[in-house]
């Protein structure tokens, strides 16, 4: 027989206490709950505690743990809050998740080697330095191409040019010429000056807008 519900007007009713957003989403005592929803710099996460505590010794096991020593405070949702850059726990949170580091472009393994040392998470610090020690290697390797340029100039206007020389532009070889013309009683000598510049990771085939600088000395060259 079903229970009568007790008289509103009544001093039996009672009223059971509301219970915050973040009451709400803590795991009951039955059966935890497996998600957790994690505020980082002001982007939400959605993950499982299996995937955040794949590393006993990272700062997200401690989190799902509770950890005393751990102070982590929550937003009006209920989530974790860490203030930390979103764009790089992306691929950190990935990583827990299938233990293989995927990044988008424009993102940088020092990046993600920032994020996995404050979280903590040891096989990850690995990988990324190990990349990076890989990345370097192969830089490294590759040959330095140089691009030359042989510019004309007076005497009057040598120290000039090779004291401005910019953009990464350097002094490689002075050629006298002997002199080309009289100016008042003095001949002025002429000199062919070699300048060049090193192309860091770049083809010979590609097609880059060059420097204000490097349209001078083209043109100044040209005169030749």
């Amino acid at each position: 027989m079903a229970e009568k519900s007790p008289d509103p007007s009544g001093s039996s009713a009672r009223r059971c206490p509301a219970l915050s957003p973040g009451e709400r989403l803590q795991p009951s005592a039955s059966g935890s709950s497996k998600w957790v929803r994690l505020n980082v710099g002001g982007t939400y996460f959605l993950t499982t505690r299996q995937t955040l505590c794949r590393d006993p010794k990272s700062f997200l096991y401690r989190l799902c743990q509770a950890d005393p020593d751990l102070d982590s405070d929550k937003d009006e949702t209920g989530a974790y809050l860490i203030d930390r850059d979103p764009t790089y726990f992306g691929p950190v949170l990935n990583y827990l998740r299938h233990g293989k580091l995927v990044l988008n472009r424009g993102l940088a393994e020092e990046g993600v080697l920032e994020e996995a040392e404050f979280y903590n998470i040891t096989s990850l610090i690995k990988l990324v330095k190990d990349k990076v020690r890989e990345r370097d290697c192969k830089t490294a390797q590759l040959p330095v191409k140089h691009v030359y340029r042989v510019l004309q100039c007076q005497e009057e206007e040598l120290t000039q040019m090779v004291s401005t020389m910019s953009d990464g532009w350097k002094f490689e070889q002075l050629v006298s010429i002997g002199s080309s013309y009289n100016y008042g009683n003095e001949d002025q000598a002429e000199f062919l000056c070699v300048v060049s510049k090193e192309l860091h990771n770049q083809s010979y085939g590609t097609n880059s807008e060059p420097s204000e600088k490097a349209k001078i000395l083209q043109e100044q060259g040209s005169r030749m």
